[in-house]
């Protein structure tokens, strides 16, 4: 595969790559990803990806980010009381340690599968 440069990346009328495609960061005003709508208070509402970013790389594949066009978003549906609930019942279950069952305030690691008073209890009484 041909190594894909800086200037192969700019594509502004989608002859190349079939969409608008513009370098990384270089994007026009009026385009945000999913991640910078969402900053906003809005959601790509259903809309097709009107253009894409790449940042090349050395041995991979470039980089890609779709854009979205920030006209034509939807503001964010506000959460439900419901769905408040459920979100605090999946947090207050990641924050409790399943052997001691106490909740400690920080989400616990995946890493270890307990809390950290659990996980290391010579270290605690060495200090």
């Amino acid at each position: 595969m041909k190594r894909l440069t800086l200037a192969d990346c700019f594509d502004p009328t989608g002859e190349r790559f079939g969409i608008p495609t513009f370098p990384w960061r270089c994007a026009p005003d009026g385009y945000a990803t999913r991640r910078q709508l969402r900053g906003q208070g809005l959601q790509p509402g259903g809309q097709e990806v009107a253009a894409q970013t790449l940042r090349p790389r050395r041995r991979r594949e470039p980089l890609t980010a779709y854009l979205y066009c920030v006209d034509f978003a939807r503001p964010v549906r506000p959460m439900s009381e419901g769905m408040w609930r459920a979100h605090e019942a999946m947090m207050r279950a990641r924050r409790t340690c399943p052997v001691c069952r106490t909740d400690h305030g920080y989400c616990i690691p995946r890493s270890v599968g307990m809390c950290v008073t659990c996980a290391y209890p010579a270290a605690l009484c060495a200090a």
